[in-house]
């Protein structure tokens, strides 16, 4: 009261100078506003304290009962306390800098388990509520909707049932929302249509049925809508060209029925329209070629009628799916109009008439698909134009003639497929030039000729079928020479002569370059003489037939040595001689033996009575009990031997093979100053003998210890176990060797101690634990690594390899590149570690080893299966980590292969949508991660020949890093962490690019490599 009284005589004194200057005249409306106004603002300002702690004390009331309805909150949330007057610090916590509100709420990949309670509801100044990527079951609550301020609103990829809550509708200012990927059911409210801010809506990977909701196609600023894989029905709205904004509208894998609405040329906003996989009907409207879409997907409908010349005219065309339809008639000339295309798929229609020589013109195609219709007439010439061609399929058709000439200039080909047609003449002996060809199939037409012998120089194939033409003459021997080849195919041609098939030439590394064969198919030929025992070297063939040609002599006994093999048919020949009495040859029916009448059973006195005629069979009477009896002799005997032979050898070879440890007292060897002042005595005092609470971790060859030395610099200390090297001088020329490596992305080797007290590395410390910790481990919960951390991680360790790779001299090979292998320091760095039993490689050969060093997941199937290593063995692995960046998954997980579940989500075309939710959220280019995804697949290609080397894939990586990350900023505690603000990534977004653009040549060197990606990457 006295404040105001001082300010009431202010302002009386204010006023009576005011009426002196103004002549005495008074002025009243002057007055009593004033001080009526700070009296109120101070009575405001004296009751907004209790208010507000009275909130705060709600919210973290809120929080906490939001925590125990999660049945591992004590753990995903273990720094929400009850003691805590402020939950601004508690870990996904954002608060207001002046009211110290909750703003925002990131729980997101915390693994969090049980359901959202309803107090969620309280927190009434939520702008940013972020729950996805976690275990979260139950229905989302009716009382999120009292959360008014919410912008985000992110619960995808969880477990929550039930309906969508109505309420929803009330979230007035909400822009974005999530829910996709949950099992939530029923129909999508028609109030979202009330939700007048909201750009993004995501409800794909539900269970939701019904029509999708007339009234929200009247949304004035919705820009995505992304429906697909529910259970959707009912047809499409001529409404749904009221969406002004929208850019991406994608209702795929439903149950949609109906025709495409008439007024869809009305829809001029949109620039991605994905209706496949649904039940559409009727012919495509010719007003669609009036959207300036970038990708048009109207896959396995049944639309019928014919293509509308006017798509020709779709200059934005990017993406071209008109596949498993009804479509009739020719295919439109004035398509190849469209340059900008890079994939057209028109297969599994019934279109006629010939291929139109236009589709030259589209000279950007990666993917021409035309398989299965009805199409007449040659293969036009002009299709060699398409020097981009990636992979080309006209397969089932009726086309004749022969095969151009100039396919064979298409040098990006992956795969030709051309079988299921008339086509004749010879096979082209330049098709040689497809030196990027992996499959090639010209089965089922009319080829005539001999093999020709340079089909063995397309060194890439790993499926050659040539089955059912005209061919004759002999198998050339250099196929013998496709050491990839997966898949032999030659059946139901005139091939005659001796089976050549030469597994290939015996090298000094002793391994035989077709043993990765796994399907044989010669059957229906006239080939004659033996079956070669050197078909016995293919171990991993699973499928081999040779029936019906005119082999003759008995069965080698090698073949047993295919372990892998499922079926064998070796019926309707001349073969002659015993069925070798081995278990493996008794897996196989009696009708893989028919058709043999001089064939018989390994048994001399049954051998006259039991013939493989037509149709005869293995009896299973007198012979059983024979031959289980000679079996169990036989297995005795052979187990006495073993038994003695092994008691005459045992100490023998305990003596001669038990490593040498080494004596004497332990020294330690050092490379770096760093370590020069310190002794072996010295590190054991430092960690008190290596004491359990020194022990930074542990791994299934080794103990690390953290000893921080007296000028405060720490190093780890690796304890080997039980290593004891055969060369102790080898194994130590080699640490001498890798001590000598320095470089910034790699973990220093600072020395070594070898002595009967144990074997022991040291390296320089990584504070900041293993990239594997950070993606996976229990650092995965403080951690938020965006896109440009995830990408300046990767280009370190491929700048470390490229290193190891191109510069050490003798080069140097990893072994075992993984995310526990690639260490982080406080700047996020990555340095590449445990080199302990990396082999110097020479330039001119490769290792070959007895066995397989390195880690389920992300060892190189060359190497796991052969034993040949080189630096592609590392870029193989690098490739699967730089999938665990982007996808945030093990490399292996519940017995999944990281690998191959993300080439099943390139199979169903929808990869992207699986990308790691952070990345998603902060990459600022959708074409950046579509290059950082090529790029992985690229490095994990089957064959190593077609990966890059570490120097180029550093390259890319290179080319897609902000400049402003030239210099790697300290990355912040988790505290410290700013909200992470939401990025749309659809393209329709106005983003700015961030890669500098002087940096051209990684993105220019990706586009010579991404072609040898799956089509469906994108």
């Amino acid at each position: 009261m006295l404040l105001l009284g001082l300010l009431y005589s202010i302002e009386v004194r204010s006023v009576r100078r005011t009426e002196a200057m103004s002549g005495g005249c008074r002025s009243s409306s002057l007055f009593a506003p004033v001080w009526l106004v700070v009296f109120l603002l101070l009575v405001a300002s004296f009751l907004s304290i209790p208010c507000a702690a009275a909130t705060i004390a709600d919210e973290v009331a809120a929080l906490l009962e939001l925590k125990r309805g999660f049945s591992n909150g004590d753990i995903a949330l273990d720094n929400w306390h009850e003691s805590s007057q402020s939950p601004c610090f508690w870990r996904g916590v954002t608060c207001d800098n002046i009211t110290f509100l909750v703003t925002t709420l990131n729980l997101s990949v915390l693994s969090l388990a049980g359901e959202i309670s309803p107090a969620v509801g309280n927190l009434h100044s939520l702008q940013h509520l972020d729950m996805s990527e976690n275990n979260i079951s139950g229905q989302i609550p009716a009382e999120v909707s009292k959360c008014i301020s919410l912008v985000y609103l992110n619960f995808s990829w969880n477990n929550l049932t039930g309906e969508i809550p109505y309420l929803m509708s009330q979230l007035q200012k909400l822009e974005f929302l999530s829910l996709g990927n949950n099992h939530l059911t029923g129909p999508i409210p028609s109030t979202f249509s009330s939700l007048i801010n909201l750009r993004h809506l995501d409800l794909q990977a539900n269970e939701l049925s019904g029509s999708i909701p007339s009234l929200i196609y009247w949304s004035e600023s919705l820009q995505y809508l992304m429906l697909r894989q529910n259970y959707l029905t009912g047809s499409l709205s001529s409404d749904m060209c009221q969406l002004t904004q929208l850019a991406y509208f994608n209702v795929r894998f439903n149950n949609l029925t109906g025709p495409i609405p008439d007024g869809i040329g009305n829809c001029t906003s949109f620039q991605i329209l994905d209706l496949s996989y649904n039940d559409l009907s009727g012919e495509i409207p010719y007003n669609i070629g009036y959207l300036q879409v970038s990708t048009l997907s109207l896959e396995s409908n049944r639309f019928s009628g014919r293509i509308p010349d006017v798509l020709g005219l779709m200059q934005a065309l990017v993406i071209l799916d008109l596949s498993s339809n009804h479509l009739e008639g020719p295919i439109p000339q004035i398509l190849g109009n469209l340059t900008s295309v890079t994939k057209l798929y028109l297969d599994n229609n019934r279109l006629t008439g010939s291929i139109p020589p236009e589709l030259g013109n589209m000279t950007l195609l990666n993917y021409l698909e035309l398989n299965n219709n009805q199409l007449t007439g040659e293969i036009p010439s002009e299709l060699g134009c398409l020097t981009e061609l990636f992979d080309l399929k006209l397969s089932e058709n009726e086309l004749t003639g022969p095969i151009p000439e100039n396919i064979s200039s298409l040098a990006a080909l992956n795969f030709l497929d051309l079988h299921g047609n008339k086509l004749n003449g010879s096979i082209l002996p330049d098709l040689q030039k497809l030196t990027n060809l992996t499959s090639l199939n010209l089965s089922s037409n009319y080829f005539s000729g001999v093999i020709p012998n340079e089909i063995g120089l397309i060194f890439n194939l790993d499926k050659l079928d040539l089955s059912e033409n005209n061919l004759s003459g002999s198998i050339p021997h250099s196929i013998g020479n496709l050491e990839h080849l997966l898949t032999l195919d030659l059946h139901g041609n005139k091939l005659s002569g001796s089976i050549g098939i030469q597994p290939g030439n015996v090298t000094s590394h002793s391994y035989l370059d077709c043993t990765h064969l796994n399907y044989l198919d010669l059957s229906h030929n006239t080939f004659a003489g033996p079956i070669p025992p050197e078909l016995g070297q293919l171990q991993e063939i699973r499928v081999m037939n040779l029936s019906f040609n005119a082999l003759s002599g008995s069965i080698p006994k090698q073949l047993e040595n295919c372990f892998n093999l499922d079926t064998l048919d070796l019926s309707y020949n001349n073969l002659s001689g015993e069925v070798p009495v081995v278990d493996f040859f008794d897996k196989f029916p009696p009708s893989s033996y028919n058709g043999n009448p001089q064939l018989c059973i390994a048994s001399s006195s049954l051998c006259g009575r039991n013939m493989f005629s037509g149709g005869a069979s293995r009896t299973n009477g007198p012979l059983g009990a024979t031959a289980t009896w000679g079996i169990a002799i036989s297995a005795i005997c052979l187990f006495a031997l073993l038994l003695f032979g092994a008691m005459r050898i045992m100490r023998p070879r305990q003596l001669l093979k038990m490593p040498k440890t080494p004596q004497g007292p332990p020294s330690l060897v050092t490379f770096h100053l760093g370590m020069a002042p310190q002794s072996f005595e010295e590190m054991m005092r430092l960690t008190e003998n290596l004491s359990e609470k020194y022990v930074a971790g542990r791994g299934g060859s080794s103990t690390v210890y953290k000893c921080t030395l007296k000028n405060g610099h720490s190093i780890a200390i690796k304890k080997l176990f039980n290593y004891y090297p055969q060369n102790i001088h080898e194994f130590e020329t080699e640490l001498k060797t890798l001590g000598n490596i320095k470089h910034r992305n790699i973990v220093s080797l600072r020395g070594y101690s070898m002595s009967s007290a144990g074997n022991f590395l040291f390296y320089d410390f990584m504070e900041y634990g293993s990239l594997y910790d950070h993606l996976h481990g229990h650092a995965k919960r403080s951690t938020k690594m965006d896109w440009n951390t995830r990408l300046k991680i990767a280009l370190g360790a491929a700048q470390g390899l490229a290193y190891l790779h191109q510069d050490c001299k003798p080069e140097v090979v990893h072994r075992d590149v993984k995310s526990c292998n690639i260490l982080l320091n406080a700047n996020m760095e990555a340095h590449l570690c445990d080199f302990g039993l990396a082999k110097n490689i020479q330039p001119t050969r490769t290792h070959t080893s007895t066995f397989v060093l390195g880690t389920i997941g992300y060892i190189d199937p060359e190497y796991a299966q052969t034993s040949r290593l080189n630096d592609k063995s590392d870029v193989y692995s690098f490739g699967i980590v730089l999938l665990e960046l982007l996808m945030g998954k093990k490399a292996v997980e519940d017995e999944v292969n990281l690998l191959d579940w993300v080439r099943s989500k390139i199979d169903e075309r929808n990869v992207m949508e699986f990308v790691d939710a952070h990345v998603r959220a902060t990459c600022p280019s959708m074409d950046h991660l579509e290059k950082a995804l090529k790029l992985a697949l690229l490095c994990s290609k089957q064959t190593p020949s077609q990966r890059p080397s570490m120097y180029d894939v550093a390259q890319v990586l290179s080319s897609l890093l902000p400049a402003a990350l030239a210099k790697p900023p300290t990355y912040p505690s988790p505290a410290a962490s700013k909200h992470r603000r939401y990025i749309d990534t659809y393209p329709a977004n106005q983003a700015e690019d961030i890669i500098a653009s002087t940096s051209t040549s990684g993105g220019d060197l990706l586009d010579q490599f991404e072609d040898v990606i799956s089509r469906n990457v994108l």
